[in-house]
């Protein structure tokens, strides 16, 4: 009984080594140069160009973040995100998890900003398109609605500032869905993305990773379920404020030139 213990244990040994060669990942090796190769580069403006084509969608998405501790351990932190979009002018957006809990509201007048856990919001004036209002949430405020880079219009001019290079990795399944798996370099970040095949080129997943943080870490987002015909009414873009909430204003960000009047 203890040779045959110790024959089993020994061919599981051998299996779990064979079973880790059959499926390591494939070496791939990033081709010489820069630019965006054009295989890349067709697949990425296709994806943009479905995209902004639509009237509306809707999404629910699974996000995670790493955060490198100073011992350089990363720890991830995970955040279920539900997107609805509706164009021109309407966006709601909700990111609830470990770190955050806001819900992102766009109606075509006004920007809303809730955080449900402790009652808080902020509301301002916004322009009366969606990309002119994620621009000035970000450029003014510092915010970026979940999913903003794929929301824009063109979604292509967004993803592709300040890239270095971009190449076609090969053939991928995310969740189930064949998908063609890009992989991008910029200044400060690199990024992945896995769109789908087929003639709804959507993203599944996307990855960016920063160089300049010490460790490198990951943002990553699961793209579950995409629904490309949605009902819903325009008043789910409002925000109506519970009666315990309480409005505070945004901290908006200032220039050098604004600083140094003050």
């Amino acid at each position: 009984m203890k040779k045959f213990k110790h024959a089993t244990a020994e061919s599981a040994g051998k299996i779990c080594v064979a079973m880790v060669i059959a499926f390591s990942a494939p070496a791939y090796s990033q081709p010489e140069g820069s630019g965006i190769q054009p295989q890349a580069e067709k697949l990425l403006r296709n994806m943009s160009d479905f995209l902004g084509k639509q009237q509306s969608f809707s999404v629910s998405a699974e996000n995670s973040l790493e955060a490198v501790l100073t011992s350089g351990q990363k720890i991830q932190y995970t955040a279920p995100t539900s997107l609805q979009v509706k164009r021109p002018n309407l966006i709601r957006a909700s990111r609830k998890g470990d770190l955050v809990d806001q819900d992102f509201y766009y109606d075509g007048k006004t920007l809303t900003l809730y955080s449900p856990g402790n009652g808080f919001y902020a509301t301002t004036a916004a322009p009366a398109t969606i990309d002119q209002t994620l621009d000035m949430a970000r450029d003014k405020l510092d915010i970026i609605a979940p999913g903003g880079d794929f929301i824009y219009t063109n979604s292509y001019a967004m993803l592709t500032q300040d890239l270095v290079s971009g190449f076609y990795v090969g053939k991928a399944v995310v969740g189930g869905v064949k998908c063609d798996h890009l992989a991008f370099r910029g200044k400060d970040v690199d990024w992945q993305i896995w769109i789908q095949e087929g003639n709804k080129p959507l993203p599944k997943k996307f990855v960016i990773t920063s160089k300049l943080v010490s460790g490198e870490p990951q943002f990553t987002v699961y793209i579950n379920t995409w629904n490309l015909t949605p009902k819903f009414s325009n008043a789910a873009f409002s925000f109506n404020p519970p009666k315990n909430a309480t409005k505070i204003d945004f901290l908006r960000m200032t220039t050098d030139a604004e600083s140094a009047k003050r």
